[in-house]
Formats: C-alpha cells, structure tokens, sequence
C-alpha cells in the first residue's frame, strides 16, 4: 500500500468511526427529550433548551472527526 492510498484510508476511518458515536448520541439525545416533552409538556422550553445545547457538542464531535480527516488528506 502506497503513502496516497494509507492517508485516503484513515481519513476514511477517522470520518467514518467519528459519525458514528454523534450520529447514535444524537438518536438517544432526541428521542430521550421527546419523551420527556411528552410526559412533561410544561417544561418544553427547558427540554428544548438543553437539548439543543447538548447537541451543538455533539455536533463538535464530528467536526474535530472531520477536521482530522482533512489533516489526514492534505498536511501527512
């Protein structure tokens, strides 16, 4: 395997394996204030909120993924 094919395949790696804890967080995260807006509906504001709060770090996680790839493919 050649140095082009080694960093093309841990960019791949490390954005692929990166979206996948974010991706299932974020599915727990929602479907969790969902429920809870559900059994609770007068405090959505507070649920919501927080929510969205929990998932701009969340979100953090897949950017630093993505910023790793693209250090991954252009700077090694």
């Amino acid at each position: 395997m050649n140095d082009a094919a080694a960093k093309l395949l841990g960019a791949g790696l490390a954005m692929g394996l990166g979206a996948i804890g974010p991706g299932v967080g974020l599915g727990i995260m929602i479907g969790k204030a969902l429920e809870a807006i559900a059994r609770q509906p007068e405090v959505s504001g507070d649920v919501r909120t927080n929510m969205f709060i929990g998932i701009g770090v969340t979100e953090a996680v897949a950017l630093y993924a993505f910023v790793v790839a693209l250090i991954l493919i252009f700077v090694a």
